[in-house]
């Protein structure tokens, strides 16, 4: 039995290419960056051309991307350092219901902190409900973070719109773009954001390695301490060989995105196909007109999470579910809570699927029939 890999939308397979160009750096180049020396200097020309790749992929300037660990601490800084810089112009935040978790405890944790947060409704389509954040903005408003593309769903949110509400206030507009970025077309200076977050594992780059954007004119806290690393936002030695191996994957993405698209979506519609074609009782989560290429949320009725995904995982099918399984029990999804109510059903059986590089359209059809098969035998009815 061949596994098949359903959760792309988790983390992603390093490309083959990704690889080759990460090698030659873990081998030679061991400098340090902040060294002035010939090694130090190799190891910096790594890193300044990667930040001039990758800000070319959002049309920003290279000192505005700083180098992080990843979507989460990007996600922490943007919020939590954009606040504490800012507090003396007001201490209002505003986010959404279904934020990924990055954003969400790093919201909780300010409101510890003296920081008043709105977390805006989502509608039963996936959007966020952009006529509330009208009604909530204020003159205290500093910050207002609403992600690209959710996790969960792929519904994609109305950023350029939000980008134009916000545009002659003095609340910064921070976007999660994990799932978006690779996927869609950005545009920092169309969608009037003033901070955004990738991460590179999402687009088959190595773990550990993500970029925050902070538009020049926004004025950021470091949460850490130490050297001068990345204009002092975020210090500490720089991920050399994980910069250069982002920097692959982003160049293979612009290179071939619109293949990639066209690709996944055949999958999520063969997918869909097989599974009317056997018969199963299904409905999506969130718009699907309006969804990224490679996600795609279904609920099963009459079945739960937790049993569904332990016998696709016995049955080699990877996926996954915004429910968070313990012994015994299922916590409903937030982000489907929020769409639809915490007592909704499809809170607790829904499946997240979503696509990409380690797919191929015959692995696509078994899995969807042995999907199929798990489904009608654990539904009740």
């Amino acid at each position: 039995m061949n596994p098949i890999y359903l959760d792309h939308a988790a983390t992603t397979p390093i490309h083959p290419e990704v690889i080759q160009a990460m090698v030659p750096v873990f081998e030679e180049v061991y400098g340090n960056p902040s060294s002035v020396h010939h090694f130090g200097r190799k190891a910096r020309q790594i890193i300044d051309e990667a930040r001039r790749v990758i800000a070319l992929s959002i049309n920003a300037n290279d000192k505005e991307i700083t180098f992080t660990s990843g979507g989460t601490e990007a996600d922490n800084i943007a919020l939590i350092g954009t606040a504490l810089a800012n507090k003396s112009k007001g201490n209002h935040i505003i986010t959404t219901k279904m934020e990924h978790h990055a954003t969400l405890h790093a919201a909780e944790y300010l409101e510890k902190h003296g920081f008043s947060v709105s977390y805006l409704d989502v509608m039963e389509n996936g959007q966020v409900d952009i006529s509330q954040l009208v009604t909530v903005l204020t003159d205290e408003t500093i910050l207002v973070s609403i992600m690209t593309v959710n996790n969960e769903t792929g519904v994609i949110q109305p950023i350029r719109e939000i980008g134009e509400i916000l545009k002659d206030h003095q609340a910064y507009f921070h976007t999660d773009a994990v799932q978006a970025y690779g996927m869609l077309e950005l545009d920092v200076e169309a969608l009037g954001v003033d901070l955004l977050t990738a991460s590179s594992h999402k687009i088959n780059g190595p773990k550990g390695v993500g970029f925050l954007f902070i538009k020049n004119s926004v004025k950021v806290e470091s949460l850490q301490y130490g050297g001068q690393q990345e204009r002092k936002r975020r210090p500490g030695t720089e991920n050399v060989a994980g910069i250069r191996g982002f920097q692959a994957a982003v160049e293979l993405v612009a290179n071939d995105r619109e293949q990639r698209l066209t690709l996944y979506q055949e999958y999520k519609t063969f997918f869909l196909q097989i599974l009317e074609k056997e018969d199963v009782e299904f409905s999506i989560n969130g718009d699907i007109k309006n969804t990224v290429a490679s996600i795609i949320n279904i609920s099963f009725p009459g079945t739960n999470v937790e049993a569904l995904l332990t016998n696709f995982d016995l049955s080699g099918i990877a996926a996954s579910s915004g429910s968070a399984c313990t012994a015994g029990s299922v916590e409903p999804s937030h982000v489907l809570s929020a769409m639809y109510g915490s007592s909704n059903q499809t809170t607790v059986n829904s499946i997240r699927f979503s696509f990409g590089l380690a797919n191929t359209k015959e692995n696509i059809e078994e899995a969807a029939k042995k999907v199929a098969t798990i489904v009608k035998r654990l539904a009740i009815n």
